[in-house]
Formats: C-alpha cells, sequence, structure tokens
C-alpha cells in the first residue's frame, strides 16, 4: 500500500489559508455536528441522496432498504432539511463516515492541496474544490441511477473534490517528489506515479462496484468524476504565469 506523506514545497510562495480552514470545518462538523459520526440524522439529513436530487424533492421519515451485506431490510431516518435538496452538494463534502474516512481524506488534502492554492489564489482555489466536489456527487447520482444501485443510500465525504485537487495536482507536477509509506520505508516517488497508481485503484474497484452495490460501501464513480473533472478545469483556474527575462529568472 502506498500512503502519501508529504511532499516537496520548496517553492510555494504563499499561506493556504484556504487549505487550512477547510480542514477545520470538515473537523469540526464531524466532532461537534455528526458527533463523530454518531449522529446519524444529521449526517443523513445533509448527505447527497441520488434520490432527492433526481426528484428535486425532500425525503424525511424512515425509508426501508435491503442491506447489500445480509439481505436484511432496515431503514434510514431522514431529518427535513431547510435548504433545497441541490444543497446536500455540498454539505455532504464536509462530513464523513467515520475517523478513518476522515483521516485518510484530509492527509490528501494537506499534502496536494497547498500547491494547488499557491498557483490558483485562495478564492479561485475554493471555487475549484467545491466544482469539482458538487460534480463528483452527480457522478454518484447518475451512476446510481443508471447501474440501479440503491437511490435512498446517502453518500458523504470529502473524497469527491479531493480528487479534484489530485488530478490538479498531477496536471501542474507530474514529476515532483512525493514521500510515501511502502512496505515499511519511506521512499520518494514522482506524483504521476502515485496519484497514477490511486487512480486505477479507484477504476479497478469501481468497476467492481457497477451493475449492483458500491462496494464496500465506497462512490468510486464520485472519485473518478472528481478526478476527470480536476483534469478538466485545471488549467481554467490556475494563475497565468508572468514570463520573466532570462537574467532574472537566474536571479530567482
Amino acid at each position: 500500500m502506498l500512503l502519501p506523506l508529504g511532499d516537496d514545497n520548496r517553492d510555494r510562495r504563499t499561506t493556504p489559508v484556504v487549505n487550512y480552514i477547510l480542514i477545520i470545518i470538515n473537523i469540526v462538523v464531524f466532532i461537534f455536528l455528526q458527533q463523530s459520526a454518531q449522529n446519524e440524522l444529521f449526517t443523513f439529513t445533509y448527505a447527497t441522496v441520488p434520490a432527492e436530487i433526481l426528484r428535486g424533492t425532500d425525503i424525511y421519515g424512515s425509508v426501508p432498504f435491503t442491506n447489500p451485506l445480509n439481505g436484511d431490510t432496515e431503514y434510514i431516518t431522514y431529518g427535513q432539511s431547510p435548504w433545497p435538496v441541490y444543497a446536500t452538494l455540498i454539505t455532504s463534502m464536509f462530513m464523513h463516515g467515520g475517523w478513518a474516512h476522515l483521516g485518510g481524506n484530509l492527509l490528501f488534502l494537506w499534502i496536494f492541496g497547498d500547491n494547488l492554492e499557491d498557483e490558483m489564489g485562495h478564492l479561485k482555489y475554493l471555487v475549484f474544490y467545491l466544482l469539482c466536489g458538487a460534480l463528483a456527487s452527480l457522478c454518484h447520482v447518475f451512476s446510481s441511477a443508471y447501474f440501479g444501485q440503491n437511490p435512498y443510500i446517502p453518500s458523504l465525504g470529502a473524497s469527491g473534490a479531493i480528487s479534484g485537487v489530485l488530478a490538479g495536482y498531477v496536471v501542474q507536477h507530474p514529476t515532483r517528489r512525493v514521500h510515501v509509506w511502502l512496505l515499511f520505508t519511506i521512499i520518494s516517488l514522482p506524483a504521476f506515479l502515485v496519484l497514477g497508481l490511486w487512480f486505477v485503484f479507484q477504476i479497478v474497484n469501481g468497476y467492481g462496484a457497477l451493475g449492483g452495490n458500491e462496494a464496500g460501501g465506497v462512490a468510486y464513480a464520485a472519485h473518478i468524476g472528481g478526478f476527470i473533472f480536476g483534469l478538466i478545469f485545471v488549467k481554467m483556474f490556475v494563475r497565468k504565469q508572468i514570463e520573466l527575462p532570462e537574467e532574472r529568472k537566474s536571479f530567482w
């Protein structure tokens, strides 16, 4: 398993304020609003529910569904949201299903998000992040409908938005060294290899989920969609660099 631990940030010029704020918001929401994933009513109310997005109407109360792991009939209880259902495309990306889900996502955001914010600027980076996250959620919604998956299963997490960040990073810094933990050893590998392997993993596992329930409860369509939209949009958001004369380049 490749676990990223850090990268080379020597050329970063600005403090990634937005990235820090996103990380803090995710932690605060998880601990105080989701109550460390124990507050299911809050979580299900503000998660993205494909049936709500496809119908454009809020679903609240108890909804039965068949557990794909054991075939038992269980119930999900939704609260009534004060906002239009489409707002859950944004609110869902600030909630997580557990400590491991939260920690893994924020580790990737911490390592790879600061470089993009430095190159995009604070506001553009925030827009890029939210746009990739919302579109990733829509990928999950439409894939669930197309492949006949249960439309009442909520989807949540920052993974779709962070997938867009990873795509933007690999476009901007394909050969930058990323420090990873591999088989009890820390080594440095180029970003295109580390993140390319991550994306292949999403494709392979997502393929296993097609036509049925999401494998292991993971919305791989959102990961894949977020990554693809990140590839498409990154160049639109990166600030144009002013070309310096040769003598000034050598100085810097």
